[in-house]
């Protein structure tokens, strides 16, 4: 058995072959969907308030494209994290992407 040599540490060519053939397997097996998130469950505003702030507004933007209060904004953002389990904004940007909300290259709105 010939060995390589990498750093420290010796491998079998073998061994070798099969950790890549394993990983780039792993990379190319379908990938299990997203967690599911019922938008359904979002009142318009709501969705309206998620898809913008997946395009990047903050909650003094969205005030403004939607004629609201901030205190509003926030409750209409809190609800939204509440009724999909998301943690953060974040994970709403995520969210808006991964459900279509979003699209890439969309421009965001033009400040009023």
């Amino acid at each position: 058995m010939r060995l390589v040599a990498t750093g420290d540490a010796l491998l079998a060519p073998s061994i070798t072959r099969r950790l890549v053939e394993r990983f780039t397997a792993a990379d190319r097996a379908p990938r299990a969907p997203a967690v599911h998130h019922d938008l359904a469950t979002l009142t318009p505003r709501e969705l309206e308030v998620l898809t913008l702030m997946g395009k990047g507004l903050s909650n003094a933007e969205l005030a403004c494209a939607l004629t609201l209060s901030e205190a509003t904004v926030k409750t209409h953002v809190a609800r939204i994290f509440a009724k999909l389990a998301l943690r953060d904004r974040a994970q709403a940007v995520v969210l808006a992407y991964e459900t279509g909300l979003v699209l890439p290259g969309e421009p965001r709105p033009a400040p009023p």
